[in-house]
């Protein structure tokens, strides 16, 4: 690979376009996206939109959509690829993307689950200090790439299996969005509240703006996160029959 990769861009939603702005200025970056907004939104910012194909030429290829895109685009650009190109996604899941690349892609190419754990929101004042999840499938570009997102953005990167990290994001992730939807449907915050509430609000509120797509990925999509509803309202079963022992 050479010493400054080309990179191609699948998807140039909200996510996409913050990882444009981040990577175009070092980068040779082509954006590929049916859409037509955001093809308009990648050439207002001096980006060049390409077809799959010709995005399948680039050294690293980058796969910022929803879960349910990921299949039909390998199928679709497996056929262009060659050894010593890198694919990687940056779905919220791993096993699952991690499952379609090794299925899909040619011998040769080399596959790496990431999972950036910030967006739009949460980088709005930078990426110092947020944490990123490499899982490293085939091949040893994702050294490289890992040294990388430290020096230039001071991320701090984690390494994880696929497994790892579903088991872990199942807590850290999926149930802080199903608290935050469940917390929205209750109704609005109470003028009478604490600083911890408060706080608790602002948590929950990062996640409350995400895309359908990203609910859906990091509450269902995820298999570890089932066992850790069912735990929780056990849980809170529990507590409410201990509460009504004590009357």
């Amino acid at each position: 690979m050479p010493a400054t990769p080309s990179l191609s861009l699948f998807g140039f939603g909200a996510f996409g376009q913050l990882l444009a702005r981040h990577l175009a200025p070092a980068f040779p970056l082509t954006i590929c996206d049916p859409c037509p907004k955001a093809q308009q939104q990648a050439r207002d910012l001096g980006l060049r939109c390409v077809s799959p194909q010709e995005a399948a030429r680039a050294d690293i290829l980058i796969l910022a959509l929803p879960l349910s895109r990921i299949g039909p685009l390998l199928e679709q650009i497996a056929p262009h690829l060659h050894p010593g190109q890198m694919v990687l996604d940056v779905c919220s899941v791993k096993e699952e993307p991690v499952r379609l690349m090794q299925a899909l892609l040619p011998e040769g190419v080399e596959i790496l689950g990431t999972h950036p754990m910030f967006g739009p929101a949460s980088a709005a004042t930078g990426l110092q200090g947020a944490q990123v999840v490499l899982c490293p499938v085939r091949g040893r570009g994702w050294r490289r790439l890992g040294a990388y997102l430290r020096a230039r953005h001071g991320l701090k990167v984690l390494r994880a299996t696929a497994e790892e990290h579903d088991t872990e994001a199942a807590l850290s992730q999926g149930l802080t969005h199903l608290l935050g939807h469940v917390l929205a449907d209750i109704g609005p915050a109470p003028r009478i509240r604490t600083r911890s509430f408060e706080m608790m609000m602002a948590a929950l509120e990062m996640v409350a703006g995400d895309a359908p797509e990203v609910y859906e990925a990091v509450t269902r999509a995820n298999r570890h996160v089932a066992p850790l509803r069912a735990r929780l309202v056990a849980a809170l079963n529990a507590e409410g029959a201990a509460g009504e022992g004590g009357r």
